[in-house]
């Protein structure tokens, strides 16, 4: 599918990527607050927000290392995105879906997603997916990077 600006709304796909997102938002309505992701096991801060130049920023990565293994669970994303707010605040982006190829081998077929490809990561060593739940991108519902996003220093 082409990365048109239809591509970032939900209803541009079928009813399995619906039915994901609707599942999805669902699952991480919670977590639009910190304190709510933290209670559940993702870390409260994270060093490095990540950011591109010229496509935006991914945001800051909160993993929760318990969710890590070679499974997707749509209401168990393993990374959580945030962005931090002009406020100091931290705003919920989006997910990102892991599978390390030490538990699914790279040579392998790909995991599936919603019955989409999950993506490979050769520098991390893993299989991903990003999903933009809570902030609309441009780029397309499963961009890696989000324009809408920026990475603030305070």
């Amino acid at each position: 599918m082409s990365m048109s600006s239809s591509a970032a709304e939900p209803t541009a796909y079928g009813a399995e990527v619906q039915s994901g997102y609707s599942r999805v938002r669902d699952a991480t309505a919670s977590y639009r607050v910190l304190d709510s992701a933290v209670a559940k096991g993702y870390p409260a801060s994270v060093a490095q927000c990540l950011s591109d130049p010229t496509h935006g920023a991914m945001g800051y990565h909160h993993v929760n290392r318990g969710y890590v293994d070679n499974k997707i669970e749509l209401d168990k994303p393993e990374i959580l995105l945030y962005e931090r707010k002009a406020d100091g605040s931290y705003g919920l982006n989006g997910v990102e879906y892991i599978i390390p190829y030490r538990v699914w081998p790279k040579d392998s077929v790909p995991p599936k997603l919603m019955g989409r490809d999950m993506l490979k990561s050769e520098p991390l060593q893993l299989w991903y997916t990003h999903m933009w739940v809570w902030t609309p991108n441009s780029a397309g519902l499963f961009a890696d990077w989000n324009p809408a996003v920026k990475c603030r220093t305070t």
